[in-house]
């Protein structure tokens, strides 16, 4: 799992810079979808709705300081409960009390903080909260030697290739889940200088959309007050450095697929090992002079989804579109699994998609974080995908028409009875109202128990990982020759 990871930017989905070799060779044998969207453009809802299978709204996982609440049920639940081994190693920016939400084993702290101090507050707009992006990540972008998210990232796949050949050696030969999750290509967009050098003398592409070129509608006018971006202009040379090094960092995700890869072959679970590549959301890149995500234009919503499978999926594309709601009922049918209350999935799943049947080719999104003040809410069937918010006019697009978002037809009167139809659908699916009371008291609630929580002794949720130093490498308790013998994978002879 990628985080920030926009499908446009890999040669998989049409991409002509950006170097991939590992996740080009797992398309070529996998199954791609090629309309694949997160539910709710933003990092932690996003992945609540992944694990879950529930959209945010239903769950209350509104934004990246709330909870997903222990009593849901996730995959990793699923999953544990049949048998199989759940491990997560990085990123999947759980707040509150519970830190593991099903999963058995964590083997890295996160690299975003586990409480409620990134609440957003939709009564106080016009205060840009103080911990949120900023241009700083264009203006200066490039390269370096070292960041904090190298750091991560170093670590992420040094303890999942690690898990994988402890779990090869282990007598424990339970099947596993295992999700490796990196926060690259994540801002702020700088890179080490070898991955900054791959790209040298590349001739890097602009966006597509340049800003003025189509009319900002108001949430696109909020994000850039959020996040800044009338404060800090930026020029050509900075847009193209940005790019530049997400591309870079696009190319280190890939350098990590590979080692990983590479773990599943040295363990001997390869071929009976069923792979995704995914991210949470895109990245919008300089599209339209807009930066990071919380958008539901294409480039902030649409991401990969590759699996893996040749000796039990043939390759193929599918053009219809699905969700990361669609992941957990999917893993759960890849597995044998029954959810029990699937009735309260809003996801569906892929496994007949990835057999080679139709799908139902349709996408529901919500976001509810910053830059809102407002639910907004979006459908995407087939070619068109609508967007509404009840302090915002309508959007309307033709995706097959105009792929990058640049005519909104809400208005057209060709398009009257269509929009009617969508807005029936949003009053049938939603409360808006009720959900935007809730979302505000969510909100007010957690200012008061974060600032509760930090007058006096503070205690920490972030996830602290254990290693017992008694139980690594050589120790006096055990002979030494059976824990050569133990420790060595393939064993002598095999």
């Amino acid at each position: 799992m990628a985080d920030q990871l926009a499908s446009r930017a890999l040669p998989a989905y049409g991409n002509r810079v950006a170097k991939t070799p590992h996740i080009d060779a797992l398309a070529a044998e996998g199954v791609l979808f090629e309309a694949f969207y997160c539910n709710s453009p933003l990092c932690a809802p996003s992945r609540f709705s992944l694990l879950s299978g529930r959209q945010i709204s239903a769950i209350g996982a509104y934004d990246n300081a709330a909870e997903l609440p222990a009593q849901v049920p996730t995959f990793a639940h699923y999953l544990r409960r049949a048998g199989y081994q759940t491990v997560l190693s990085g990123k999947m920016h759980f707040c509150g009390a519970d830190q593991l939400h099903g999963f058995e084993e964590r083997l890295t702290t996160d690299i975003y903080p586990a409480d409620f101090g990134w609440t957003p507050d939709w009564t106080r707009f016009e205060q840009r909260p103080s911990w949120y992006h900023s241009m700083d990540s264009v203006t200066q972008a490039g390269p370096c030697a070292r960041t904090n998210q190298i750091d991560f990232d170093d670590e992420v796949v040094f303890h999942a290739r690690r898990k994988l050949l402890d779990m090869a050696r282990s007598k424990d030969r339970r099947p596993f889940c295992l999700v490796a999750s990196m926060t690259h290509p994540h801002d702020p967009y700088v890179i080490p200088h070898e991955y900054w050098e791959r790209y040298e003398g590349v001739d890097i592409d602009m966006p597509r959309v340049t800003q003025g070129a189509a009319p900002l509608d108001p949430h696109s006018q909020r994000l850039r007050h959020v996040c800044g971006l009338d404060q800090q202009p930026v020029n050509d040379v900075q847009v193209r450095a940005a790019r530049r090094a997400y591309y870079g960092a696009v190319s280190y995700v890939d350098d990590q697929v590979g080692v990983l890869l590479a773990a599943l072959a040295d363990a001997r679970f390869a071929e009976n090992t069923i792979v995704l590549l995914l991210a949470d959301h895109g990245d919008m890149l300089g599209e339209r002079g807009l930066w990071y995500k919380m958008s539901f234009f294409e480039a902030a919503c649409r991401i990969p989804l590759i699996v893996h499978a040749p000796r039990r999926f043939a390759p193929r594309r599918v053009a219809t579109s699905a969700s990361l709601l669609d992941l957990a009922p999917t893993l759960c049918e890849l597995a044998g699994v029954e959810i029990t209350d699937a009735a309260a999935l809003d996801g569906r799943s892929l496994a007949a998609q990835l057999a080679g049947a139709a799908g139902s080719d349709e996408v529901i999104g919500e976001y509810l974080a910053e830059g809102a003040i407002a639910p907004l809410v979006m459908i995407k069937r087939g070619r068109y995908k609508f967007v509404h918010s009840p302090v915002d006019p309508d959007q309307l697009y033709d995706l097959a028409d105009d792929p990058d978002e640049l005519r909104n037809l809400a208005a057209h009167p060709s398009q009257v009875q269509r929009v009617r139809a969508f807005l029936a659908e949003v009053k049938q699916r939603w409360n808006l109202p009720a959900l935007h009371a809730e979302v505000l008291a969510s909100q007010q609630r957690r200012h008061l128990v974060n600032d509760a929580l930090r007058t006096g002794r503070y205690t920490s949720w972030d996830f602290q990982p254990l290693r017992d130093a008694r139980q690594l490498y050589v120790r006096n308790d055990r002979d030494l020759g059976d824990l050569e013998a133990m420790a060595r994978f393939p064993p002598f002879g095999v």
